[in-house]
């Protein structure tokens, strides 16, 4: 696909100086266009990583219930906890992602 469409900006010498050592073997403007591009398209990566610390969180902050509660997990319902963090995890990230695209212009 053709490209037809610019987007510019202005930096300090500084700012430039910074960002023209980064391009490594790639035009600084294809190095730029790469940057903006993956800083505005969810990472597979991302997705995963949002999903276990969410599971991770809902499993400690149960597990922190149920003692301030003077509970003891038993063997089972550890295994609950942990189904249940998993069964919801994706759900989750997915819809706390959504929640942050969706305050972005569209």
């Amino acid at each position: 696909m053709r490209r037809t469409r610019s987007i510019g900006t202005k930096v300090t010498e500084d700012e430039y100086a910074t960002i023209a050592r980064w391009p490594d073997g790639q035009t600084l403007s294809e190095w730029v266009r790469d940057v903006l591009l993956a800083t505005v398209t969810p990472r597979p990566a991302d997705h995963a990583l949002l999903a276990e610390v969410l599971a991770l969180r809902t499993i400690v902050l149960n597990l922190l219930f149920a003692l301030a509660s003077g509970d003891t997990p038993t063997t089972d319902a550890m295994k609950r906890i942990i189904e249940r963090a998993d069964e919801d995890k994706i759900p989750k990230a997915l819809e706390r992602l959504m929640a942050v695209t969706s305050r972005r212009p569209q």
